[in-house]
């Protein structure tokens, strides 16, 4: 692998993205008969080689023309930091970089391109001689979805080659559990931006990551570095299995003795956060027919995020996630597209929650009412 290069001069950015590997989703909305034929159980993530990538893509191609269907696959950059950054940058406007390494082929360059064309700014991601990482995603007709990534060959960050530059000027490190796959590579990050006095936002990433590196997760929650922590239904009951517990509730107390604002999140039930001794719990936005849950969590990071950079309540950042959340599975891919950004700002302005001036104020609804969100703050 080559000596990384940075793209282009680094524009300071409030929020930092650390993905140690740039990703390629191949988005696909297929039924059950295509499944049947793909390699492995349905649902979940089973990584593969390059060549069964291809292998399923053409299975894709194959169906969709058995069917009389036009293109079906969608692609773009993918991973769960890009999905959150390209969201604040995009779609909130928060100026936003990634730090990372992509490879230096076809899929690096569109890797690259997504981005650019949201406003990240790309001087912390590295270009590597190598591949890019990519990830097939079938989303089924309830929404639900089967992913297979492949990883194993691909150009990625090393701990040793970041650098304080990296986190210069940032306000927030946002990062989750899959860099634990690389030796020190998350603790650096943080040390480092904590050294540039950062806040670090940490998602758990799935209920495998956790089950691997729960001692390294531990560790670091227990070393008081982390300011916010994001974690579902899943991976909360699978980090509180040694401690006997199972709720989400209980899993909300034990994140918040570490970190100071602690979120589970809750699918289609909404969310719930915890800052000191205020607890808010949240419904999700009723009416919405998910069409792809891919990114679903990401976005919710995003929406959150923001109410926390913009100094709102502890509610109003949850009713702000849950809009973004509910936003990018109106479609297929962890992005929220054009007519869907509309939609989130319409659902933002109606639930009263602060909108910045630069923000789009379209009142487009795609054919969803906008109904008063829930909230109960325990």
């Amino acid at each position: 692998m080559g000596r990384p290069l940075p793209l282009q001069p680094r524009n300071r950015a409030v929020v930092v993205g650390l993905q140690p590997v740039a990703l390629i989703d191949h988005v696909a909305q297929v039924d059950w008969s295509l499944l049947q034929d793909i390699p492995g159980e349905r649902g979940g993530s089973l990584r593969v080689t390059e060549e069964e990538v291809l292998t399923i893509l053409e299975k894709v191609k194959e169906w969709a023309i058995r069917n009389h269907m036009g293109e079906v696959i969608k692609k773009l950059a993918g991973g769960s930091v890009a999905n959150t950054i390209r969201g604040l940058s995009g779609g909130l406007k928060v100026p936003c970089s990634i730090v990372g390494a992509r490879g230096d082929d076809n899929l690096g360059r569109m890797f690259q391109e997504n981005l650019e064309k949201a406003g990240v700014d790309l001087s912390g991601l590295r270009v590597t001689s190598g591949s890019t990482g990519q990830c097939v995603c079938l989303v089924d007709e309830e929404g639900n979805r089967t992913m297979r990534p492949c990883l194993s060959d691909a150009s990625h960050l090393r701990a040793e080659e970041l650098t304080r530059d990296d986190f210069k000027g940032a306000k927030w490190l946002v990062l989750n559990g899959y860099g634990f796959y690389w030796p020190n590579l998350t603790e650096k990050a943080v040390e480092l931006a904590k050294e540039e006095g950062a806040r670090v936002a940490l998602d758990l990433a799935s209920f495998e990551v956790v089950r691997r590196s729960r001692t390294r997760l531990l560790k670091l929650l227990e070393s008081g570095k982390i300011d916010l922590c994001f974690a579902n239904e899943d991976e909360a009951r699978e980090l509180m299995k040694s401690e006997g517990l199972e709720s989400p509730e209980e899993c909300l107390e034990f994140l918040g003795n570490f970190v100071d604002t602690a979120v589970v999140m809750l699918g289609p039930k909404g969310c719930m956060a915890r800052r000191g001794r205020e607890v808010a719990r949240v419904s999700a936005i009723p009416g919405i027919k998910a069409i792809d849950t891919t990114g679903a969590g990401d976005l919710f990071a995003c929406g959150f995020l923001y109410g926390i950079i913009n100094g709102l309540s502890l509610e109003a950042c949850c009713r702000v996630g849950c809009c973004t959340g509910a936003g990018v599975v109106l479609g297929l891919g962890g992005e929220i597209d054009n007519s869907a950004w509309d939609w989130v700002y319409s659902q933002l302005q109606y639930q009263q929650l602060p909108v910045r001036d630069n923000l789009s104020k379209s009142s487009v609804l795609l054919r969803h009412e906008s109904p008063q969100v829930e909230v109960q703050v325990l």
